[in-house]
């Protein structure tokens, strides 16, 4: 049985902060739900209750689709070496885009990222850690830069065009209203 507590604790910052990858899940009452990794030290925990992760561009946009109907989201750590740990950050959680005046104070607390699309402030209501024991031990390696090289290359309006192609509706038809809230 895990145990749960009501803010992020110390011992649950430092797990975090050693993690390389966490795991995003998100849905609205009909749609699919949604399981996104993340990485690129995209994650910061601002305070016992809230953590915001900035979210680069990728080919679907589910988690802003999901929040604009539902804005519950759960955070997954699971620790791949040390001591044997799944961690759980649930809560309610919006995003921020370009335009919005949160964006630039929260951007400048991550190494800048092209392609960057929203940063998710997620508001923690409960936090619960469970064994990990089932987890296997992986070693990592290093980051992957394909992402990031990829949108460096195409640079900011090139990126523009990819969410008015790719990244405006989620698999299920949902907007995500990412042109109108990043693009002006």
């Amino acid at each position: 049985m895990g145990t749960r507590y009501t803010k992020i604790e110390q011992r649950e910052q430092d797990l975090i902060a050693a993690q390389k990858i966490f795991f995003v899940g998100t849905a609205t009452a009909d749609s699919r739900v949604n399981v996104s990794p993340k990485g690129m030290d995209s994650l910061r925990v601002l305070g016992p209750n809230r953590v915001i992760w900035l979210n680069g561009t990728g080919s679907g946009n589910e988690t802003a689709a999901h929040l604009l109907q539902n804005p519950r989201m759960t955070v997954m750590f699971a620790a791949f070496e040390g001591r044997p740990v799944i961690l759980r950050l649930y809560g309610t959680a919006k995003a921020i885009h370009h335009n919005d005046p949160d964006w630039d104070d929260l951007y400048a607390l991550f190494p800048p990222m092209p392609g960057a699309r929203q940063i998710f402030d997620l508001d923690v209501d409960l936090v619960q850690t469970s064994c990990g024991m089932a987890v296997p031990f992986f070693d990592y390696v290093e980051e992957r830069e394909s992402l990031s090289n990829h949108f460096a290359k195409k640079g900011p309006e090139g990126t523009a065009e990819y969410w008015e192609k790719k990244n405006q509706q989620s698999i299920d038809g949902l907007p995500t209203h990412i042109v109108e809230r990043n693009i002006a």
